[in-house]
């Protein structure tokens, strides 16, 4: 069977939105650590990792290990916002790991299963608390896909897809935007004290401290902790949308350690559970809690299996192994997109990012999308972001081995070589090798 026709039942029945489906098109059936298989036991090496799901890899064994056993016991699966002992021990375990080293006195809120939940039940929040209605948002920036999410996203495209207008937002210049000689908090700071500015006072601000989706944008540690002093000063909460750069992405278990900051409001999602299965939690400072009992909620807050792996992915953090590995593994890759770029200066190539999540920027548009279809042919899966689909952004688990983060990296190389030259290494070559490296 070919894989055209291995397709034609999700071309016939599933809606014309799928996307993934048309950069990567094959149909998967397995999955282990850093790669993937297709129905025809074809294998992949993984560098997209379901956009910053899967950061300990696919079907982690511990992970998997303590979910099956919860099965097979018949653990409860669907609590709503009751008690459970899954989420007793998750709460108790993430106060344990992660708040309590860090100093950090976060009350726990679970909106609903997705990354996108967690950010309107922030923005919702905030609204609450201080009795203002816009919030400030950045250039660039994606915060999820419904109403007040998509408010506060940057992308045209994803925007127009609302079909409603999307209010109560101003947007501000991220770190960089305009420039290395503008200060863009000096803007924030002459709109938010010029009462002719137009600006009506926030309620917060909410930001990536690493713009993945935007084309992996950076903000400085300093621009951070002036971000947040600044909206202290004028009394606007500051939101930190954690949901794909945090579970150790750039290093530290959240993104905003690095700059020493504390934010009023953490939404965390994606690698949260450890196993791809939906779940997402709103960190807010205590003071913050004013909800009503049921005020907020949704159907599927309570999901025990994600309680358990989340729980059991926490492991991972009882130590600072991790994040070392992210920083040593992130510093040798980002050295290896450099020289890349090096070599092809005809290309105008940038390399961007903070630990594990990296771009290669080009200047023209067309270079990321046909570089990511050859890493495809040649057994790796490797996405683009950026307001035009610019850049190459890597997403390697962050457990990858590092001969299988050089094999990734080499068929990167050869797949820009191939399409910013012309060059046409032997793509079977490379196949055989990802090949190779698959369990039988």
């Amino acid at each position: 069977m070919t894989q055209d026709h291995r397709l034609e039942t999700f071309e016939r029945l599933e809606s014309e939105v799928r996307g993934y489906v048309r950069t990567f098109p094959a149909v998967f059936d397995r999955a282990r650590g850093s790669r993937l298989y297709d129905e025809e036991g074809r294998g992949y090496l993984d560098f997209f990792a379901g956009a910053g799901v899967l950061n300990y890899g696919h079907n982690p064994p511990e992970l998997k290990r303590g979910l099956l056993e919860y099965l097979e016991r018949d653990g409860v699966t669907h609590t709503l916002d009751m008690a459970s002992a899954a989420k007793r021990r998750f709460l108790e375990r993430f106060r344990e790991v992660i708040l309590a080293p860090r100093g950090l006195d976060y009350k726990l809120q679970f909106p609903g299963p997705t990354g996108t939940n967690a950010v309107e039940a922030a923005l919702k929040l905030a609204r609450k608390v201080t009795g203002r209605t816009n919030v400030i948002a950045f250039t660039d920036g994606f915060h999820g896909m419904t109403l007040g999410s998509l408010a506060a996203t940057g992308n045209a495209g994803k925007r127009a897809g609302a079909g409603v207008p999307l209010g109560n937002v101003t947007r501000m210049p991220f770190d960089g935007y305009l420039g290395d000689g503008t200060d863009t908090l000096e803007v924030l700071r002459a709109y938010l004290e010029d009462s002719s500015s137009g600006m009506d006072k926030p309620a917060a601000a909410i930001v990536e401290t690493v713009q993945a989706e935007g084309g992996v944008n950076v903000a400085r540690a300093g621009w951070l902790r002036g971000l947040a002093d600044l909206l202290a000063e004028h009394g606007v909460l500051l939101i930190v949308d954690d949901i794909q750069v945090g579970c150790g992405r750039t290093g530290p278990f959240f993104s905003f350690e690095e700059a020493g900051i504390r934010p009023d409001v953490v939404c965390l999602s994606k690698s949260l559970s450890g196993y791809g299965l939906p779940f997402a939690v709103v960190l807010l400072k205590p003071e913050l809690d004013v909800w009503e009992p049921g005020e907020h909620n949704g159907t599927f807050r309570g999901h025990n299996p994600a309680f358990v792996t989340a729980e059991a992915a926490l492991s991972f953090w009882e130590d600072g192994e991790l994040s070392e590995a992210v920083a040593r593994k992130g510093e040798h890759a980002a050295d290896w997109l450099r020289a890349i770029a090096a070599r092809h200066p005809e290309a105008g190539a940038a390399v961007r990012g903070r630990g594990l999540i990296l771009g290669l920027a080009f200047e023209d548009e067309e270079v990321a999308p046909a570089v990511s279809a050859e890493c495809f042919r040649r057994g790796l899966v490797i996405e683009t972001s950026g307001a035009r689909g610019e850049v190459v952004k890597l997403l390697p688990p962050l457990t990858i081995g590092d001969e299988e983060l050089d094999q990734g990296l080499g068929i990167l190389e050869a797949s820009v070589a191939a399409v910013v030259l012309g060059e046409a290494p032997d793509v079977e070559a490379q196949r055989e090798e990802v090949l190779a490296g698959v369990p039988a």
